[in-house]
Formats: C-alpha cells, structure tokens, sequence
C-alpha cells in the first residue's frame, strides 16, 4: 500500500485542502461506533436525538452483533434516532475474515427484522486484495436485503483501493491518539471525497481536538469520532461520549476547525 512521505504529504495536504476548503466545514460530521446498551448508556443515547448535531450514523451492537432475540430496549432508542433522522447501522463483525458469509448474512436479518437498521458497519474488515471477492459478495447482499442500505467497510486502516468501488465509505482509521498523530495517508485516497473516509480516534486529549480535526481534514476524512475515552480491559472506548462532547459538537457544527 504505497503511503506518502513527509515531504509529500505536505504536498498533498496543501492539494486536498485546497480543493476542500470551502466546502469541508460543511461535510464534517460524526459517526458514533457504538455506545454501551441504552440501559447502560440512557443519557447517551437520548444525547444523540438532539437537534443540530452533525450526525451522519450510529451502530447498533446488541451483543456482539443483534444478539439472540429482540431487544426492547434497543428498538426504542433506534427507533428514537431514525425519528430524529439519523441512520442507525447494524454491527456485523467480520473477524478479519474469518467468519463466514452465512454468519454475517445471518445477522444481518435479525438486525432487519428486529430493528429495522438503515445499514451495516462491517467491523473487523478484511482490508487485503485477497478477500475483496468475498467482502463484495457480503456488501452486494446486504444490498438486496435492503436495497438502500449504507454500508460501511471498517477496515481500521487503508485497505487495498478495490474496497472503495462497493462501499458507501470506509474506515481508514481507528486507533489510539498516539498512533493517529504521526500517521500518514495513503495516495489513492485523493481520487475520492472526504465523504468516503472515516476515521475513529480514542485517547484524543482536549489540548489536541484542533489539532485531531486538522489531521482529518488534511487526510480527507469528513467523518469522525473523537474521544477522550480509552479502553480499559473488558470495554471499548467508543461505549460512552467524550468528556468534551458539547466542545467538540460546538465545533464541527460552526466549522471552527476548518
């Protein structure tokens, strides 16, 4: 996967902010990966419904996917989300590959059947040459299961470029501060808008939020979870909003970054 340089990434940021400049305030938005269960998480979710938030999508992951049978308690928060008009995609984890299609295509209709999900985030996504006949045979299904579904590859890293012929966006990034602060772009990422590409950073301190939200719009990411969160043993970072989540919303939704 060629990656630039120091020397041309400088390049290449001048280039992509140049030709995102004016529009990029208006295309940022979050993404939330998937907050801890709405008995757990109540003021979260409730959070999330409000109105002005730039929101594009948020997982719903029941039990490591929909779980065993349907969740009242999930329902109703979705249901709350798509009110306010916000997707809410299904959590179907890949394992890098290794678990089946069968699997995954039967998740995919209990999240359908019990909560009426508006798309899946494919975690754990294979991200190499090898596995895009399979990984496009899974998207192309959950496509006919539902034929307007928004589907997210989440690689966790720039995958080969074929990915992005069959998904609505993919996860380039998801990954610790310290990692996300020294990292580097791949080329053929410039050949699409920022729309495409996510990235989800945990350990993000307040002093960095500017600088976090810069490095997204330098690698053309337009959408982003950023959190203060980390993750203890037996947790994820992304199962509660940030500590300076009002900040961060305050500005995303003005464009102060930009």
């Amino acid at each position: 996967m060629p990656y630039l340089s120091r020397a041309k990434q400088t390049s290449y940021y001048a280039h992509r902010t140049s030709q995102t400049a004016q529009t990029t305030a208006d295309r940022t938005a979050f993404a939330v990966p998937g907050l801890a269960h709405p008995l757990l998480a109540a003021a979260e979710w409730t959070e999330l419904t409000t109105p002005g938030i730039p929101l594009r999508w948020v997982v719903l992951d029941v039990a490591d996917g929909p779980g065993v049978q349907p969740d009242p308690h999930c329902l109703e928060a979705a249901g709350r989300l798509r009110n306010a008009g916000v997707r809410v995609l299904g959590h179907l984890d890949s394992a890098y590959g290794s678990r089946s299609f069968g699997e995954l295509i039967s998740d995919a209709h209990r999240f359908l059947d019990w909560y009426q999900v508006d798309g899946f985030l494919l975690d754990r996504c294979p991200a190499d040459a090898a596995a895009l006949t399979e990984v496009r045979r899974t998207v192309t299904t959950l496509r006919v299961l539902r034929d307007d579904a928004h589907i997210v590859l989440g690689h966790g890293t720039h995958p080969h470029p074929g990915y992005a012929g069959f998904a609505d966006q993919l996860v380039t990034f998801a990954g610790p501060w310290s990692d996300y602060r020294w990292s580097q772009v791949a080329e053929w990422t410039a050949d699409h808008p920022p729309e495409r590409f996510c990235h989800f950073v945990h350990g993000v301190p307040r002093p960095h939020i500017e600088e976090a939200l810069r490095i997204a719009r330098w690698q053309g990411a337009a959408t982003i979870y950023f959190t203060d969160r980390t993750a203890p043993w037996g947790s994820l970072p992304w199962e509660s909003l940030p500590g300076y989540w009002d900040e961060i919303v305050s500005r995303v939704g003005t464009g102060v970054s930009e």
